[in-house]
């Protein structure tokens, strides 16, 4: 049985490094010894994937017969797949919108939500791209706002060379493209169109990776996978360059790019055993899935929350 997540190699690799981690903490599923089974499906944000992906092949090593699928089809595509009843679990890289909770409501689809990790969305530039270590918010909103016009680097600040500005970033139906837009051009959705979107992450790492005036963004995760083809470029949004980090992510000073991370599960879903330890496997072994797939953890504030909630959404699941 094996995590179905396209173009996501790497993830086999997650589960041997969490899973020798869980040992040597002794850590695991509370449940593992109850006897599982059936599907647990799973589909949204790209960004969190990876994550349910490698917390789905441990859950399947200590439960045979449960089969643990992940699919991406961003955040919002996710959740028409949810509403419509079609899967267990949605990824989602930014909150639910209140036209997506009206859609599930209007098809019976009752749902809670739980963070399970943090993110420092990551703007991405070329290793020979020398001049931009550090951009402002403003910098960014030049080059991405609809209608820019903005071709060259030189375009953005006439001290930066004369060198092509191409754009890689998340397409429409990602919640990384509804945060980042909010976050650089103040309005989510609001975006030139002329750049070269993508569901797939990995797209945007071939692209910046393969020209030197390139630029791109999306979660922390993907950008410590390549550290080796890509650079990350340092924040200011008013209070000096703040450069990406799982200090800085938890701390808020990474400004306005840090975010929380979640799943949503419907209540019919809980209902489910397998979806039900699922869910509470996420949550029990946090610090090993989230260090071992390079997430940025969330606070002992942040999972005691996750706890006291998942306690909630189990109680009301067997009213």
């Amino acid at each position: 049985m094996t995590i179905r997540l396209a173009k996501r190699a790497p993830i086999l690799v997650f589960a041997a490094v969490i899973a020798s981690g869980l040992t040597a903490c002794g850590g695991g599923d509370s449940g593992s010894n109850e006897r599982l089974s059936g599907p647990v499906v799973i589909d949204g944000s790209s960004t969190v994937a990876p994550l349910s992906a490698a917390a789905g092949e441990l859950f399947m090593k200590a439960h045979p017969d449960v089969q643990v699928t992940v699919s991406t089809s961003g955040t919002g595509g996710g959740f028409k797949k949810f509403c419509a009843g079609e899967t267990d679990i949605s990824n989602a890289s930014r909150p639910v919108m209140d036209s997506e909770v009206y859609l599930c409501g209007s098809r019976g689809v009752l749902f809670s939500s739980l963070q399970v990790a943090n993110d420092a969305l990551t703007v991405v530039v070329n290793k020979d791209n020398t001049w931009a270590k550090c951009l402002t918010v403003e910098q960014l909103k030049k080059m991405w706002e609809p209608g820019s016009t903005a071709k060259s680097w030189n375009d953005i600040d006439p001290s930066f060379p004369n060198e092509p500005l191409s754009l890689y970033g998340a397409g429409t139906n990602s919640g990384t493209f509804d945060y980042f837009t909010a976050a650089i051009n103040g309005k989510e959705g609001a975006s030139r169109t002329d750049y070269n979107p993508s569901e797939d992450d990995n797209v945007t790492v071939r692209g910046v990776a393969g020209a030197k005036g390139a630029l791109g963004y999306f979660g922390y995760s993907y950008y410590e996978e390549n550290t080796d083809k890509l650079r990350a470029v340092e924040i200011n949004s008013g209070k000096g360059c703040v450069a990406p980090s799982v200090q800085t992510a938890q701390d808020g000073s990474y400004k306005p790019l840090a975010r929380p991370l979640f799943i949503y599960l419907s209540d019919a879903a809980v209902k489910k055993p397998q979806v039900e330890r699922f869910a509470e496997f996420c949550i029990t072994n946090h610090s090993q899935i989230v260090e071992a797939a390079r997430f940025v953890p969330m606070t002992s504030p942040q999972i005691s929350q996750a706890r006291a909630e998942l306690a909630d959404i189990k109680d009301r699941a067997r009213q």
